[in-house]
């Protein structure tokens, strides 16, 4: 029996355990030199609620002129300091209300010892008349109620800069964009020129060359009886 025990404890191999230690490859900490701080606040400037007239003027009133909100943003479409804010999908207006609700929120969220915000709207400007309830036609235009600022799809809202990487400001830059009164999201200068260039070469190549704007120009099927003025300058793309 002592000799089948042995010859079974034989058999079996041992077990060596020998300590190795590897080295791990981390990514480089991301460098912020190309960071430029103004020498303003931090923070978001606060804008007023009624722009400011010379004493001796009347606030004029104005048409609704929805040209303001329709089509896509020529201009302010691009981050200025190539970093992170909020971009409009869709038009819209804003109030002094969401204004207010911007700054505020992210005043708090944001570290003002190595970040900072700027506006990219104009404060409110365009006024928005209203008549009282129950009043009935006639006796001419109503009074202004409020301001507000015309926004364009496209249009960059605010920008916030500094040492700090997307995925620390974006949660709460795409909750805050997620309570104006139209689509927005929470963009980086790297998104804004990948889909720049996938947008470019999805038009390279397109092999099919009877496109809506091709349709439009071409007025192929008499298009033109049914098309609306707004289709051809933007060519279905914004409403």
């Amino acid at each position: 029996m002592l000799c089948s025990r042995t010859n079974l404890f034989s058999n079996l191999t041992s077990i060596r355990l020998v300590p190795a230690a590897f080295l791990k490859n981390f990514p480089p900490p991301p460098t912020y030199d190309h960071v430029e701080f103004g020498e303003g606040k931090p923070k978001l400037r606060f804008f007023d609620k009624v722009p400011q007239y010379p004493p001796n003027m009347r606030p004029p009133k104005m048409q609704k002129k929805l040209k303001f909100m329709r089509g896509p943003e020529q201009v302010h479409n691009f981050l200025l300091h190539e970093q992170y804010g909020i971009q409009a999908l869709g038009g819209g207006r804003m109030r002094w209300g969401h204004f207010e609700m911007i700054r505020l929120s992210v005043g708090r969220k944001m570290d003002v010892n190595r970040m900072f915000c700027i506006w990219r709207i104009d404060p409110p400007w365009q006024p928005v008349t209203r008549r009282g309830q129950g009043q009935r036609l006639g006796g001419g235009k109503g009074a202004i109620d409020h301001y507000v600022t015309p926004i364009k799809a496209g249009r960059i809202i605010m920008e916030l800069g500094g040492k700090c990487e997307f995925k620390e400001v974006q949660e709460f830059l795409q909750k805050y964009a997620d309570q104006l009164p139209f689509p927005a999201r929470a963009v980086s200068h790297e998104m804004l020129i990948n889909e720049k260039k996938h947008q470019e070469e999805l038009e390279k190549s397109n092999l099919n060359p009877y496109t809506f704007k091709y349709i439009i120009q071409n007025n192929l099927s008499g298009c033109h009886r049914w098309l609306r003025p707004i289709d051809h300058k933007q060519f279905g793309k914004f409403e």
